[in-house]
């Protein structure tokens, strides 16, 4: 039986991708809106010591978006790009760029939200410029990173099931 601590399953289909998928115990509408607005991003968005100071979503096609993350000791990370499908709540689609990128190109961030029963599989697909950005990304901490920032939006939702402002 699946639970509330579903682990994150990460799956690498082609030599460019990373998939990573993982089992909510809300509804598509809640973690849509988790993933689009800044007041819950904030709660959320981060690995374990990282916290969103800076949080810009201009949530519409062409609209831009940009979180400034904070870490230990006073560590940076700025990450930004642009909507390119908006389909709530079940798609959406951005590219990704870090400031201090370490690999080349753009990524292709691509998020399913698949509702079965009032629980929510998210499937997030990176797609990298190169297999090369691809492999460095994978010698980071990132699907811990992905993980833990999961871990806390799973807290979230379990403790709200209204998300003030919420389009049906």
């Amino acid at each position: 039986m699946s639970g509330v601590d579903d682990p994150l399953v990460v799956h690498t289909p082609g030599d460019r991708e990373i998939v990573l998928s993982r089992l909510f115990e809300a509804p598509a509408r809640l973690v849509f809106a988790a993933f689009t607005r800044p007041e819950l991003l904030v709660r959320w968005y981060g690995a374990r010591g990282w916290r969103l100071v800076e949080c810009d979503v201009d949530l519409r096609v062409g609209g831009r978006w940009r979180f400034v993350s904070q870490g230990p000791e006073g560590a940076r990370m700025v990450q930004a790009g642009v909507y390119r499908q908006i389909e709530p709540p079940h798609r959406l689609v951005c590219t990704e760029l870090f400031d201090d990128q370490s690999y080349p190109g753009e990524t292709l961030v691509s998020h399913e939200f698949t509702e079965l029963a009032g629980r929510t599989t998210v499937t997030t697909t990176l797609r990298y410029a190169t297999a090369t950005g691809r492999d460095t990304v994978l010698r980071y901490p990132m699907t811990r990173g992905v993980g833990q920032s999961y871990t806390r939006l799973a807290d979230l939702l379990r403790s709200t099931t209204t998300i003030r402002g919420e389009q049906p």
